[in-house]
This record gives structure tokens, C-alpha cells and sequence, in this order.
């Protein structure tokens, strides 16, 4: 069994059983009122800690950073669903329903812990109280909130560019007859029908597209850190000094 002095080593840390399985992470000790003393303790379970089950230590054992229980680890993840009040108390049927559950005797368990401890002490106690406060402990869970995907898929989009082209147009020469051309000038008959033919050519634009890479794109994660304020209630004791009047109307003498 865990002491209070144990309590921050055992919250926030991994929870085994017997065979050396890990059950979750310790989330809250519960005391017993009477004794003041660790009675249970719950852990986070399920996928990404979304159930909370509550465990007796008054056999488990610290070792080194974790704690161990002498129930198997899908034991615990069965154990029924407990209701705690604002207060963080657990009431005294749902705390006979879990020990039934974990077969703990609850009348031997309650003589147990509400049973005076000698101690070596001599039966004599001192004239003060000891006051008490809850602590809450906050503590954080990593959950998935959501996701993130790459896709890629194609668009047609149009592009313009401009490029040049030539193209070949008719124009008609003349030149008079010298003595240089009189030769091929006369070469033919003297009058005649002649047809003479010339090809035109033109550039025209040609489209190609190639597929070239130009960008790698990856997803990557930045953690932040925020600022989250929890609220919660916590109980504590005080403790008043009541003083009774004595009525000393009937001492009074008569005149």
C-alpha cells in the first residue's frame, strides 16, 4: 500500500499490472475518509485515455517510477463505470459495487481501514486537530484532433504566348530590257500565252506540352504551446472554536 507522502511520485505515471503489462496513466488517488489514507486510484484507458477505471492499491506496490497492482490489465479495463461527485468523492455504493467487482471483501476491507493503529502508542492523544485540504493536480493528455491530407489532382488552365511567324507573299517585279537580258528577253516566241507559277509558304504555330517538376511539397507539424486555465473544486476542512455561556441568571441573589 501507497502513502500519502507517495502520492506525486504514483500521479502522471504508468500504471502495470502483475505481468508486466501497462494498464494507463495514474490521473487521481482516492482517499479513504476515515483513515485519510490512499484507498484507489484511476487511470486513463482505452484509445488515447478515453476511460478512466479505478483500481484498489491497498496492495499495490511503488517500483521505482510506476505502479503495480495485482489485477491483470483487461481486469481493470472491465471494471464498471463509477460516477464521482463534484467534490471528487466516490459514494459508499459505488464503492461497494467496485470492490465486489475486484472480489475484496468490503466488510473486512472497511474493518481494515477504520481500525485503531497501536503503533506502540500508549492510547494517550494530544489536544490538537488536524485540518485537511484537497489538492488538485492538473496534469495533460495527448488526444487526435483531427487530420491533415496532401492531394493532388490536375487542372486545365489556358496560357498565351506570343511567337513570330513568316509567311511569304507575292510581289511582282519588273525590269526593262538592256543589252545585258535582250538575250533571254527574246529566247521565246514573239507573241505568246505563257503561265509561270511560284509556291507561297507560311509558318504557322505548333503546340507541345512536356510535364517538367517544378515543387516538392511534404506536411509537417509545429507544436504550440497555449495557455489553458482548469477549473475544479477541491474540499477542505476548517475548523472553529465553539465556547458555551454559562447562564448564571439562577446564581443571581434576590434582593
Amino acid at each position: 500500500m501507497i502513502t500519502q507522502d507517495q502520492i506525486p511520485t504514483v500521479l502522471d505515471h504508468p500504471v502495470y499490472d502483475t505481468d508486466g503489462n501497462k494498464i494507463g496513466e495514474a490521473k487521481h488517488v482516492f482517499l479513504d475518509d476515515a483513515t485519510r489514507q490512499p484507498e484507489w486510484v484511476s487511470v486513463k484507458t482505452g484509445l488515447f485515455g478515453t476511460s478512466e477505471s479505478f483500481i484498489p492499491i491497498s496492495d499495490a506496490s511503488l517500483v521505482e517510477d510506476h505502479l503495480e497492482v495485482p489485477f491483470p490489465k483487461e481486469k481493470v479495463k472491465d471494471a464498471p463505470n463509477v460516477d464521482v461527485d463534484a467534490g471528487g468523492h466516490l459514494s459508499e455504493e459505488e464503492e461497494h459495487r467496485l470492490y465486489e467487482y475486484y472480489g475484496i471483501d468490503w466488510d473486512a476491507a472497511w474493518q481494515q481501514a477504520n481500525q485503531p493503529s497501536t503503533g506502540g502508542e500508549t492510547g494517550t492523544t494530544d489536544d490538537a486537530m488536524t485540518r485537511s485540504e484537497e489538492q488538485m493536480h492538473v496534469g495533460t493528455e495527448r488526444q487526435e484532433v483531427g487530420r491533415a491530407r496532401l492531394r493532388k489532382y490536375v487542372v486545365t488552365e489556358e496560357v498565351q504566348k506570343t511567337v513570330p511567324v513568316r509567311h511569304e507573299e507575292v510581289r511582282v517585279e519588273r525590269e526593262p530590257v538592256t543589252d545585258a537580258n535582250r538575250d533571254d528577253a527574246t529566247a521565246g516566241p514573239d507573241i505568246s500565252e505563257a503561265e509561270h507559277e511560284v509556291t507561297l509558304h507560311a509558318e504557322r504555330p505548333v503546340v507541345e506540352t512536356t510535364a517538367e517538376p517544378v515543387e516538392r511539397v511534404r506536411l509537417t507539424t509545429d507544436e504550440r504551446t497555449e495557455e489553458e486555465t482548469v477549473t475544479g473544486k477541491v474540499r477542505k476542512e476548517k475548523i472553529e472554536a465553539d465556547k458555551d455561556d454559562k447562564d448564571d441568571k439562577d446564581d443571581k441573589r434576590q434582593p
